[in-house]
């Protein structure tokens, strides 16, 4: 593939998508664990079993099945609402259809989420709004017995090999994805607000962290959002520039296509076959006669040598917070699942400001809350995800920046005249205390109360 081509094809992927007409429709995706009330390990099987029950219950057709036949994916022909095992059968997904009404996808997730709980509640077991599995050392751990999975598995355990080939130290939790949990949601982007919409939204990432930390790990006791750092600091983060935030700001499409080309590939297909091998930049990968790689033969891993193809371009997953899709959307990555009865946080968040993106973009552009200490927004992000503050930030100046986001998510909300404004009261009222459930969950621990208080707090529609 030429440079040219590759710069078409990209074009064509990412950029084309944003020009066509579309009806700023809402996709909303929320990871959550399965946990054992009793503290041990979750029994899968039983999980497979309360997931054949929802779909013979709600009609769905199974979409996906694992490598011993197991359904870990079905969908609802009508609405699209789908129900999937997210890297393991401990971490249940349910990824609404699109819509553009938050109330009528609240109903439906309700509905669902209602049923898989009294499937689960005879068993002793829960489904929870945590951006950490609370059984993370008591679980099996292993991935959905998949292509896709079992690639990822092995991919993330590579990392040993690569020690002294990055500038980066590796955490030593490469089974991470089998316990974490995301809140995420798409948005329907215009082409003349890209570049806008990436820039701003990064700018706001620190904020996010304070609002919506969910994920407290004690092997990192410092962060109340550990999600985002077992990300980077894993074989994800190979190449930084596949994962978190976009360093410095971009000014055209441009310059947007050619980051896009600096970001690396790590696996493809090849006869039904999936195959990890190490990163290379796009804009490197079509360049090569040769690449080496490994796939699973059904009993062990072998070494195996193929040459890059342009359909090779389907594989190139990242997982930037603002992460422009081929469907044409922004998808907001960074957030932790939530407690389930504020779920609809997120989504109401991110879709009120996405109206307002000319108003957020003057609160942040001239915001000297966090802006004006000579931090990066990556750095601020990173300190705002850890439980003590840095010294130079005014906590009362913080909340008061935190509600000025608040109220032009809710202005944005309101100008849809649909009354969700409502989903946003959760976060004022964090925003008042400078807290998150994160935050409330620890200072809970360390009085002495236990964890079985928050899976259910947080369990609680």
């Amino acid at each position: 593939m030429t440079n040219d081509q590759l710069n078409e094809a990209l074009y064509t992927k990412y950029i084309s998508p944003t020009k066509k007409q579309r009806d700023d429709s809402i996709g909303i995706e929320i990871e959550m664990p399965v946990s054992d009330l009793s503290g041990g390990a979750v029994c899968e099987e039983k999980i497979i079993d309360a997931a054949s029950a929802f779909r013979e219950h709600f009609s769905f057709e199974v979409t996906g099945r694992d490598n011993d036949g197991n359904v870990n994916s079905m969908t609802d022909p009508v609405t699209g609402d789908n129900l999937s095992f997210d890297c393991s059968y401990s971490n249940l997904e349910l990824s609404m259809g699109k819509g553009n009404d938050l109330h009528i996808i609240h109903d439906r997730f309700k509905k669902y989420y209602t049923y898989i709980q009294q499937k689960l509640s005879p068993l002793g077991y829960t489904l929870t709004g945590m951006g950490i599995n609370p059984g993370y050392n008591k679980n099996h751990n292993k991935p959905v017995p998949n292509e896709r999975y079992r690639m990822l598995y092995h991919y993330l355990h590579s990392y040993q090999r690569y020690e002294t080939a990055v500038n980066m130290r590796f955490h030593e939790r490469p089974d991470f994805g089998t316990f974490t949990s995301a809140s995420q949601v798409q948005l329907d982007v215009a082409y003349d607000e890209i570049i806008d919409t990436i820039n701003i939204f990064g700018l706001l990432e620190p904020y996010k962290a304070r609002l919506f930390a969910n994920s407290y790990l004690p092997e990192y006791p410092e962060y109340l959002c550990v999600r985002n750092m077992l990300w980077e600091r894993s074989m994800q983060g190979f190449n930084p520039h596949n994962v978190g935030m976009f360093q410095g700001r971009l000014s055209n499409i441009d310059e947007l296509l050619e980051y896009i080309k600096s970001q690396s590939v790590y696996c493809t297909m090849r006869d039904g076959r999936y195959i990890d091998f190490k990163p290379v930049c796009v804009r490197d990968y079509f360049e090569l006669d040769k690449v080496s790689g490994e796939y699973y033969d059904g009993t062990d891993y072998r070494r195996i040598d193929f040459t890059p193809e342009s359909s090779d371009l389907e594989y190139l997953r990242t997982f930037k917070f603002e992460d422009l899709t081929f469907r044409g959307t922004i998808e907001y990555r960074s957030s932790c699942c939530q407690p389930i009865s504020d779920v609809m946080t997120v989504s109401a968040f991110h879709t009120g400001l996405a109206g307002k993106l000319s108003e957020l973009k003057e609160l942040l552009e001239n915001d000297n809350v966090l802006y004006t200490h000579g931090y990066s927004a990556a750095e601020l992000q990173d300190m705002l995800s850890k439980r003590t503050l840095p010294a130079f930030i005014d906590k009362s100046a913080l909340t008061c920046q935190l509600r000025r986001i608040l109220d032009l998510a809710a202005s944005g909300l309101k100008a849809r005249g649909r009354n969700e404004e409502h989903y946003l009261d959760a976060l004022y009222e964090r925003a008042e205390k400078n807290s998150n459930p994160a935050l409330e969950m620890v200072t809970g621990l360390e009085k002495g109360e236990s964890i079985r208080k928050y899976i259910e707090k947080y369990s609680q529609e």
